[in-house]
C-alpha cells in the first residue's frame, strides 16, 4: 500500500503569565497542553503592580508548556483532499 499522506508533526510552546515565583507552584498550562517546567518554574520575566499612580515592577517566575499537533500534509507528489493526486 502507497502511502499518500504524510503528517508533519508540531510541537506549539508556550509560557504562562508572569506571576510571583511563590504562586507559581499551581499554576496549570492551558488545557491540552503539558508543563515542561518543575517547582515555581523559570524565573525568567517581571509582572507589574499598580499601587495609586505608580507602578512597580518584580521579578516573577513562568511556566513553559508545549503541545504536540499533527498537521495533515499530503507526500509529495499528492494532492487534494484524501491526498490522492498524482
Amino acid at each position: 500500500q502507497v502511502k499518500n499522506q504524510c503528517d508533519q508533526k508540531l510541537l506549539i510552546r508556550l509560557k504562562t503569565k508572569c506571576v510571583p515565583c511563590s504562586l507559581n507552584l499551581d499554576t496549570q498550562c492551558p488545557a491540552g497542553y503539558t508543563k515542561i517546567t518543575n517547582g515555581t518554574g523559570i524565573p525568567d520575566c517581571r509582572y507589574y503592580l499598580e499601587i495609586k499612580a505608580h507602578t512597580l515592577s518584580f521579578p516573577g517566575c513562568r511556566h513553559r508548556c508545549v503541545k504536540e499537533f499533527e498537521q495533515p500534509e499530503c507526500c509529495q507528489g499528492h494532492w487534494g483532499p484524501d491526498c490522492m493526486g498524482k
